[in-house]
């Protein structure tokens, strides 16, 4: 089956599938079978082309990295909107990489469903609209008998959602818990060191792991919205971010690191969904983990997951949270298993 993608959204993780469409085009032909041309980008800041006929990848990269644009690409219709985009557009797999919006959804909820309503397939990497709509995007889907796929949204291209899913299917998950938030446990490491919250944070934003505004990684909702989505998805939830109470690292200090550092634990953010009396609890907090804990010799910007299982007991995984081609490659993964699913 041949796909035509659109982008909505070309930031990072979009140039990031892009890359990887690109390089791996001949592998994914001779290996699963999968052909696919891009026709359509849309993003408010880069620019939007549709061309029916496929556009020039590598062109598209060239641009993007001399102009910060795609505008100056010379062949296609300019100037769609990302929802005329999904509904005008020949594309029949929707790549939804717009900023989340842990609140509302917005745009990516709008997105998803209007894709999804007209019966294309849609990928994507957006957290607000998996945390707060799942049931009700999942349901679109099956009606209009077309996929739904978000492996990013949780760990990047570290491949916890399609291990829960498919690698424990007919394992009871009767508890998820972990570090799901590289920026705070980069900033807990580097505070173990010695340093102040207000400096590790400051050397976060220069590295790129946080944001000028943080809020989101520090006050844990990053984690909020992961551990809502895998609580939903994983263990039949039906929760929403409000419910999940949430402490982030921002009333850790340096005596509460030495203190630990002097009992041999160290404070790792947790994300952790429970079953309990038949329901499932979340919630997100620093933690104190000893040396028996696997968490506890996860640092820097890695990510862990521990799913108990009433089969196999724990399963870790662990591997990056984020990154470019990382990013990218978990919607690869998740391409290739629409293009598993419903290739005739």
């Amino acid at each position: 089956m041949s796909y035509k993608l659109a982008f909505i959204g070309f930031g990072v993780v979009g140039q990031g599938l892009t890359t990887l469409l690109k390089e791996k085009r001949e592998f994914l032909k001779k290996n699963f079978g999968l052909e696919y041309v891009v026709t359509a980008i849309s993003d408010p800041v880069k620019g939007s082309i549709y061309q029916e006929e496929g556009l020039d990848l590598e062109r598209i990269l060239a641009l993007v990295e001399k102009d910060g644009s795609i505008s100056n690409y010379d062949k296609g219709a300019k100037g769609w909107d990302s929802v005329k985009t999904i509904t005008d557009s020949n594309a029949n797999l929707i790549v939804e990489v717009s900023p989340t919006d842990i609140e509302n959804g917005e745009p990516g909820i709008t997105h998803i469903r209007t894709a999804l309503s007209r019966k294309k397939h849609v990928i994507t990497t957006n957290k607000g609209p998996l945390a707060l709509f799942y049931r009700e995007l999942a349901e679109l889907a099956r009606k209009n008998n077309v996929a739904l796929r978000f492996e990013g949204t949780v760990l990047s291209g570290t491949p916890a959602i399609n291990l829960s899913l498919d690698a424990l299917a007919g394992a009871d998950v009767q508890e998820v818990k972990g570090i799901m938030n590289g920026t705070t446990n980069y900033m807990l490491a580097k505070m173990a060191e010695g340093q102040s919250y207000d400096a590790v944070l400051k050397e976060a934003q220069r590295l790129g792991y946080a944001e000028t505004k943080p809020d989101a990684d520090v006050k844990g909702w990053d984690a909020q919205a992961k551990i809502v989505i895998l609580a939903n998805v994983v263990m039949g939830a039906d929760m929403k971010p409000p419910d999940v109470p949430t402490q982030g690292i921002t009333e850790i200090t340096l005596e509460d690191i030495e203190q630990a550092k002097k009992e041999g634990k160290r404070y790792k953010l947790i994300g952790r969904a429970w079953k309990e009396s038949g329901k499932v609890k979340a919630k997100v907090s620093p933690e104190l983990v000893g040396t028996d804990d696997f968490l506890y010799h996860v640092t820097g910007v890695t990510n862990a997951l521990t799913f108990s299982t009433d089969v196999l007991g724990k399963v870790t995984i662990v591997g990056p949270g984020a990154g470019k081609k990382e990013t990218g490659f978990s919607l690869l993964v998740d391409f290739l298993n629409v293009h598993n699913v419903f290739k005739q």
